[in-house]
This record gives structure tokens, C-alpha cells and sequence, in this order.
């Protein structure tokens, strides 16, 4: 089995604003706080669902025609990434810390699908993390019971 590394891009917004799903990662507040606790079978559980969700959500808007470029890229940009995951993964990392300094995708070795062409590198990106988000909420909702606040009657 692999050892697990933090899936932290460095875009945290569960411990600096509170989130309840983190805007880089996308992992959840509570797996931010207790990643370190949580032994390799829990950490890749949770690769594994968000891992899921974001080639979902981007497979469908581009496509990875060079693997080796866009690892190259994202060495040269030094954006994260884990090897182990799907080069979706890869380059949604890419996305989310760099989009507004890529000119020419294709220089990464992806490419925006057609139907999606017509949208700006930034409107792009922002919907896939408004969808990712959704995404998220819903799975966070279905399958974990949290403390919900208590109305104020």
C-alpha cells in the first residue's frame, strides 16, 4: 500500500475561513483537522471520493492528450500534485493554483473540449469549483451526520 501524502495545495479555506469544504483540496473540514490521524486506508478512502468527484467533473469539460506535459508543467509551476491520482487530479491542481497565468492550455498537454470553448480560462475554472463544490455539499450531506445549529425560535 502506498503511503499517503496531504493533499493540501496550499488554497486552504477550511481552517482559514471556516469552511466546511475545503476551496483547494476539497477534502472536509473535520479530514483537514484529523488528516494526520487518520492511517493510510482512511487517507486514501477519502483521495478516492474526491478523486471521483473532480474527474467527473473534469473529463467532461477537457482533455489530457500529454501526460508528460503536463507533469512537466506543473514541476515548472510547482503545483502539487500526487502521482498516484488520475491526471485530472493533476490538473485541476493546475487549474486551481495557476489558471490565471496559463495563456495556451495546450502547452500543458490539455486542451479545453468544445462545447466549453466559448468560456474564458476564469469562468471555466469557476465552474467547476461552483459544480465540485455542489458535489461536495451533497456527498457531505448524504453520507455524514453532523451537528446541524440549532434554530433560534
Amino acid at each position: 500500500m502506498r503511503v499517503v501524502q496531504t493533499p493540501c495545495i496550499g488554497i486552504c479555506s477550511t481552517t482559514s475561513l471556516g469552511d466546511m469544504v475545503c476551496r483547494g483540496c476539497k477534502r472536509y473540514s473535520f479530514e483537514v483537522i484529523n488528516w494526520n490521524s487518520y492511517d493510510d486506508v482512511a487517507k486514501s478512502a477519502v483521495l478516492n471520493r474526491v478523486e471521483k468527484l473532480v474527474c467527473q467533473i473534469l473529463e467532461n469539460r477537457f482533455r489530457i492528450f500529454s501526460v508528460p506535459n503536463l507533469k512537466s508543467g506543473l514541476e515548472k509551476a510547482q503545483v502539487p500534485y500526487d502521482p498516484s491520482l488520475s491526471p485530472y487530479c493533476w490538473l485541476h491542481n493546475l487549474l486551481k493554483k495557476y489558471h490565471q497565468s496559463i495563456d495556451d492550455l495546450r502547452e500543458y498537454g490539455a486542451y479545453v473540449l468544445p462545447e466549453f470553448s466559448d468560456l474564458s480560462m476564469e469562468a471555466l475554472c469557476e465552474a467547476v469549483e461552483e459544480e465540485l463544490l455542489v458535489l461536495c455539499e451533497a456527498h457531505l450531506d448524504r453520507y455524514f451526520e453532523l451537528p446541524r445549529e440549532k434554530s433560534r425560535a
